[in-house]
C-alpha cells in the first residue's frame, strides 16, 4: 500500500477520538463475495469435468474374449495374454470366457455375450464379426497308418481309395468333418459312402495304435503337437504312414475362398525316416481373433497394437505367437476387417489429443467464457460500491471546506471521526478491487488536505482567548450550529 495511505490511516487512528468500529460489510460487497465464490466454483467445475473426462477416457477397458476348448492351446495363450496386460497395466485387459470350442466361441461372439473371440475361418462367421488379427494358419493332414494284421492287405496311397472305409477326425469339433466332407466332395467321394469317426484330441493316439479306423484327418498348426503325437503313434511298430496330397488344393480354394492351398514341408513331422519325406499339398484355413461389430475403434486399436507388441516377449512359450498376423484389410476380404484394427494396420490410429480434442477446445471455451462472464459480473456488483466511495470522496471534499470554517474543537473532531470512518471503507474498496490505483491517489491527496485544513483551524481556534472558544462551544453543542 501507498506509505503516505498508511501514514494517513495512522494519523486519523490516532486523532484523539476513540476508536470508530469498522463497519460491517455493505450488501453490495456481500454479493460480490457470493459471485466470486460462484466463479470459482463454476472454474473448479469446469477443470472437475476435464479430469473426470479425462480419468474416464484413459480408464482401463476390460473385453470379454471366447475361446475353447479347454486346455488348448489357443485357451493358454489368452490366459497368458490376459496376466501380461494386468502386468503393464494396458489401456485394454481380457476377461477369457471359456467354451467348448471355435463353434461356440462364434455364437457367443454372435449373441453379444463377448466382445472378442477365436473362431475358425472356415465356420459359418457371424455377421456381426469383425477381424482383428490372424492368429494363425492351419493345416489339413490326411494319413494312412502302415497296415498291419488284418488290414495288411489294403492299401490307400489316394483320396479316391477312401471310400468304403473308416476315417478317423481327430478332435470333437463339426468343424473338421465340414473339413474333410470339403475335401471327399472334390474327388467325388460321397461321404455316405464310408464310415467317419471322431476322436477327442487325448485319445487320438490310443485310437491308432488300436487300428480304430483306416485313414485319419487332423486340422491345426502345421507345428502341432497332437498332429505329430498322432503320425508318431502310426510309425511306433516300424514302417511309416502314407500321407494323402490334396493336388487340387487350388480347386478347393477357388470354390471355397475360406481356405487356402498350401504345403506341408518334409520332415515337418521329425522321426527316422523323416515324416513327410516329401512335400505334400494340403489347404489351409485362419484362425482369427475378431471383434463384435460396434466396438469402439480406439479401443480395437489399442488391442491390436498390445497383441502385436508382446507378441515377441511370448515367443519362447508360445512359438506360435510367431505366426500372428495382422488382418487382411482388402474390402473383398472373407472377413470384413474391423475399423479400429484396419488403423492400427495403416498406422493411422488416434492419439487422445485426435480423439478428445474438440472436447477439450470446447471446455476451454467454456472455462474462459466462465472467467470473463465472472469477472464481468463481479465489475458490476462492484459499481455501487464504487458509486458509494465516490460520494464517500466528494463528502471528504465538503469537510474540507468545512474544516476551514469551523468554529470550535467539538465539530473538528466530529469531522475528524466521519473522515476516519471514510478512509476504512475507501481502504476497504481498495482491498476489494472496487478501485484502482489513480482513484486511491486521488482520496489520498483529499484527505491529505483534510489533515491540514483541520490542523491549521485547530491551531487558529486554540489561539483565541478561552471566554470566545468557550461561548463557541457551548452554542455548537447546544444547536449544532453556530
Amino acid at each position: 500500500m501507498n506509505p503516505n495511505l498508511k501514514r494517513l490511516f495512522a494519523r486519523s487512528m490516532t486523532g484523539g477520538l476513540d476508536p470508530v468500529e469498522p463497519p460491517s460489510p455493505s450488501s453490495p460487497r456481500s454479493a460480490r463475495r457470493k459471485a466470486t465464490l460462484i466463479t470459482l466454483a463454476a472454474v473448479f467445475a469446469i477443470v472437475g469435468v476435464l479430469a473426470g473426462g479425462y480419468y474416464f477416457a484413459m480408464r482401463p477397458v476390460t473385453l470379454r474374449i471366447a475361446v475353447g476348448p479347454a486346455n488348448s492351446d489357443d485357451v493358454k495363450l489368452v490366459q497368458t495374454l490376459t496376466h501380461a496386460f494386468g502386468q503393464t497395466h494396458a489401456y485394454v485387459r481380457l476377461r477369457p470366457v471359456q467354451t467348448d470350442g471355435a463353434s461356440e466361441s462364434a455364437i457367443a461372439l454372435a449373441d453379444g455375450k463377448v466382445d472378442l473371440a477365436i473362431i475358425r475361418g472356415d465356420l459359418d462367421v457371424p455377421k456381426n464379426a469383425q477381424a482383428v488379427a490372424t492368429l494363425r494358419k492351419n493345416v489339413a493332414v490326411l494319413w494312412v497308418p502302415p497296415a498291419k494284421g488284418k488290414k495288411a492287405g489294403a492299401k490307400i496311397t489316394k483320396i479316391a481309395q477312401l471310400a468304403g472305409h473308416k476315417i478317423g477326425v481327430i478332435g470333437r469339433t463339426q468343424a473338421n468333418v465340414n473339413l474333410l466332407n470339403v475335401i471327399l466332395h472334390q474327388y467325388g467321394v460321397d461321404p455316405s459312402k464310408l464310415e467317419i469317426v471322431q476322436f477327442p484330441a487325448a485319445d487320438a493316439a490310443d485310437a491308432i495304435r488300436n487300428q480304430r479306423a483306416d485313414a485319419y484327418l487332423a486340422a491345426g498348426p502345421v507345428n502341432s503337437k497332437i498332429t505329430a503325437d498322432a503320425i508318431a503313434a502310426s510309425t511306433k511298430d516300424g514302417g511309416a504312414p502314407t500321407f494323402l496330397g490334396i493336388d487340387s488344393a487350388e480347386a478347393i480354394a477357388q470354390n471355397h475362398p475360406v481356405y487356402e492351398a498350401a504345403e506341408i514341408p518334409a520332415g515337418t513331422f521329425g522321426g527316422s525316416p523323416t515324416r513327410p519325406d516329401d512335400e505334400v499339398k494340403t489347404i489351409s484355413f485362419n484362425h482369427h481373433i475378431v471383434a463384435r461389430k460396434g466396438i469402439s475403434e480406439t479401443t480395437i486399436a489399442a488391442f491390436a497394437h498390445q497383441l502385436f507388441a508382446a507378441r515377441q516377449q511370448l515367443l519362447t512359450e508360445f512359438p506360435m505367437t510367431a505366426k500372428i498376423e495382422t488382418p487382411d484389410t482388402d474390402k473383398d476380404a472373407v472377413i470384413p476387417v474391423h475399423p479400429g484394427a484396419a488403423a492400427f494396420v495403416d498406422g493411422e490410429e488416434k492419439t487422445f489429443l485426435d480423439r478428445y480434442s474438440d472436447y477439450i477446445w470446447w471446455s476451454l471455451m467454456a472455462l474462459s467464457a466462465t472467467g470473463s462472464i465472472g469477472a464481468w459480473f463481479a465489475g458490476y456488483l462492484k459499481k455501487d460500491e464504487r458509486h458509494n466511495n465516490s460520494t464517500l470522496r466528494e463528502r471528504l471534499l465538503e469537510m474540507l471546506a468545512q474544516a476551514r470554517k469551523s468554529e470550535t474543537t467539538d465539530e473538528l473532531d466530529t469531522m475528524q471521526a466521519e473522515a476516519d470512518n471514510i478512509l476504512r471503507d475507501t481502504l476497504h474498496c481498495f482491498e476489494d478491487g472496487a478501485i484502482e490505483e489513480g482513484a486511491l491517489t486521488a482520496f489520498n491527496i483529499a484527505l491529505e488536505q483534510f489533515h491540514n485544513a483541520v490542523a491549521d483551524r485547530r491551531a487558529l481556534l486554540m489561539s483565541l482567548p478561552l471566554n470566545l472558544r468557550t461561548a463557541s462551544g457551548a452554542q455548537f453543542r447546544a444547536t449544532g450550529t453556530l
